[in-house]
């Protein structure tokens, strides 16, 4: 690739590699669809939007139909809060639909419970899950399954798809315990959440095991920049299976694709998510049932992500792209070199598609790679918007 004198074009590469091992390691590993929609039955609690009481037969807006009450008191109450931001939410955002088919997948939720004892102390401190509770706060999205939709958004391409598949990825997890270093204490109610559901454990003859808590979250942007959240909670249960994971922590081995190497990763709280994000990257044909159309407000979040704004759904994903593999080139490019880049510049696809491999953004111009699953596509740096 040669260089160019002009200051305002400065050719990048987006490279994405696939290891060919990555179809036959999935179905090696994954659940199969008749497991997992059997399982989904089980039933998860909803928290109530205003007072964030559990329950099993939640009252829906009708307007909207993605806000959830405990009664109309609640809904009443909250409705000055909602009612700006009714319109605007899309109808059957199918977040607990998603979360039910991640909750009862047991590869996903085996490692998201090791994170969570890595994360929660678990194994420092014998009390915690047992006299005094934990909670798991895991932050979930929609990204697009196409790596290169992700990147159109995130630079915020115009001509990226109206209609994009997106699928589940977790984008932060946040720990609580006692005795945590500047936690706040529990309110009541949710302290009595957690003595319910170790009570419950206790009689199904888990004493041994410790039980937390355990709560989804699905936040979303309007296009007003206004935050839409979903929260879901259940019991967490650790079986003794997943203390002796999280004790022998046997590092993750990668595979780089392009070199063909093997490399180990250590196992920590945040590997353990970025392996939950591969599994459900590998899934091409949706067999983990963690995929649905995307919407508009999370969209929005890779928007806002890549214009660097700090509301909270955009940070939380700018922080998991720093610290997982699969963005590190994405993060060069949107950085740059600091010396070359002008004051307001940005980094902004092309509008033309490729020749090569027949995307919009790319220059046309290809690497010679001789690995197949290998797609390369050039990207400039445009001043201005």
């Amino acid at each position: 690739m040669t260089d160019t004198n002009e200051s305002s074009a400065i050719p990048k590469a987006i490279i994405h590699v696939i290891d060919p091992e990555r179809e036959n390691t999935f179905h090696a590993l994954a659940a199969t669809s008749g497991y997992l929609k059997a399982q989904s039955r089980a039933k998860i609690l909803l928290k109530c939007t205003q007072c964030e009481i559990e329950m099993e037969k939640p009252r829906k807006c009708s307007k909207c139909r993605s806000f959830l009450y405990c009664s109309p008191e609640c809904q009443k109450k909250n409705w000055p809060v909602h009612k700006s931001i009714c319109h605007e939410v899309e109808h059957s955002s199918g977040v607990l639909k998603l979360v039910r088919m991640f909750s009862v997948n047991p590869l996903l939720m085996m490692y998201l419970k090791v994170a969570i004892v890595l994360d929660c102390n678990l194994l420092n401190d014998p009390r915690i899950g047992f006299e005094v509770p934990f909670v798991a706060r895991v932050d979930i999205a929609l990204e697009p399954s196409d790596i290169f939709d992700f990147v159109g958004l995130y630079f915020d391409d115009k001509v990226v798809r109206e209609k994009l598949q997106g699928m589940v990825q977790v984008n932060a997890m946040t720990s609580w315990y006692t005795g945590m270093q500047g936690a706040r204490p529990l309110t009541p109610q949710r302290l009595n959440h957690w003595r319910e559901a170790r009570a419950k454990h206790n009689t199904e003859g888990y004493t041994k095991d410790p039980v937390g808590l355990l709560d989804f979250s699905s936040a979303g942007l309007s296009k007003n920049n206004k935050r839409v959240t979903y929260a879901i909670s259940a019991g967490c249960h650790i079986p003794p299976v997943i203390l002796e994971m999280a004790m022998e922590r046997e590092p993750f081995v990668r595979v780089c694709p392009l070199a063909g190497t093997r490399f180990k990763q250590p196992m920590n709280a945040m590997t353990c998510l970025e392996y939950i994000n591969i599994h459900i990257r590998a899934d091409t044909q949706n067999q983990l049932r963690l995929r649905t159309e995307m919407r508009e407000q999370d969209r929005e979040v890779i928007l806002a992500a890549g214009r660097d704004e700090d509301e909270v759904p955009a940070r939380v994903l700018k922080e998991k792209m720093e610290r997982e593999i699969l963005y590190n080139n994405i993060v060069r490019q949107a950085r740059g070199p600091e010396t070359q880049r002008a004051p307001g510049q940005r980094m902004r696809p092309r509008r033309n598609p490729c020749f090569c491999c027949g995307r919009w953004g790319c220059k046309g111009l290809a690497t010679p790679v001789a690995q197949p699953n290998v797609r390369v596509c050039m990207w400039d740096c445009e001043k201005g918007e």
